[in-house]
């Protein structure tokens, strides 16, 4: 496998959203590049666009970049709008078509709206962790969902 850069990497995000005891997984566009038609949850890159507007302190940085950029993907991807973002795992792979990527998960209790899925995702469905199982997931969602899970019943 080639890669484009070994120094650089994307940067992406994504969020396990709960609601009432169930998670939103969302089904990929067959356009996508990595892992296109497979089901996931809501996530996507962090652009520059995300800080660069914004506020910088002094030393010309900006702080919660991650946490604007996760809830603006989860806003244009479905539509709603999630609670406090809690920190969950990273994961790093190499797209097929070379480029590095570093996943950022997080976790989040649904907050308010009602689906409405953007341009990345083609289907959606609110599932049990044991319903999740009889869906095509890109590998590591399963676990992911399973690691909220406990965590939510203490």
């Amino acid at each position: 496998m080639e890669i484009k850069d070994r120094k650089l990497h994307r940067i992406a995000l994504t969020a396990i959203i709960h609601k009432d005891g169930k998670y939103l997984l969302t089904q990929r566009s067959l356009e996508e590049k990595a892992f296109p038609g497979r089901w996931t949850v809501p996530g996507g890159n962090l652009e520059v666009d995300d800080y660069i507007n914004l506020p910088a302190s002094e030393a010309g940085q900006w702080y919660n970049a991650l946490d604007g950029a996760l809830r603006r993907e989860v806003k244009e991807e479905t539509g709603l709008e999630v609670g406090k973002l809690n920190y969950l795992i990273d994961i790093a792979f190499i797209r097929p078509d070379g480029v590095p990527v570093v996943i950022l998960s997080y976790w989040a209790d649904y907050k308010s709206g009602e689906i409405k899925l953007g341009g990345d995702s083609i289907n959606y469905a609110w599932v049990t962790p044991e319903e999740a199982k009889n869906y095509d997931l890109i590998e590591g969602i399963w676990g992911e969902i399973d690691m909220v899970n406990k965590i939510k019943k203490g």
